[in-house]
């Protein structure tokens, strides 16, 4: 992979759990594996702007039923039972699908997910309110 391709990938589902409009414009630039100077100034610029954005429960959804796509078919029946659960009471402010999703990744060694920057930013364990 190439060095923008490996940033692309380390910030893909993190930018989706912000905005899907964003994850679409970057989409949009790294298409063709054309990779510019300016098309790296553009797509610094749009990661800044997703972080400035917060995620909402519904690019939150989004993201996670990506990342789960790589455990469905390796995930056991209890895996499978909590992950549609905590997705039926995702809250942005109550989250317990990312840390569940975050130990998957370790627990089933995802490389992929292992380098992304949504599962390295997300706290291990459900915050209490």
């Amino acid at each position: 992979m190439t060095a923008w391709q490996v940033k692309w990938a380390e910030h893909k589902y993190w930018v989706m759990a912000r905005s899907q409009q964003l994850y679409n414009q970057i989409r949009v630039l790294a298409k063709n594996n054309e990779w510019t100077d300016e098309t790296t100034l553009t797509f610094d610029k749009l990661i800044d702007e997703a972080a400035r954005q917060a995620p909402t429960r519904k690019t939150l959804t989004t993201a996670y039923e990506h990342v789960w796509g790589y455990f469905k078919k390796i995930a056991t029946p209890e895996e499978k039972r909590a992950y549609l659960h905590l997705l039926d009471e995702l809250e942005v402010d109550d989250d317990g699908l990312g840390p569940f999703l975050k130990s998957l990744t370790s627990k089933y060694q995802v490389t992929y997910l292992m380098q992304s920057r949504l599962i390295h930013e997300m706290p291990e364990k459900r915050k209490l309110k």
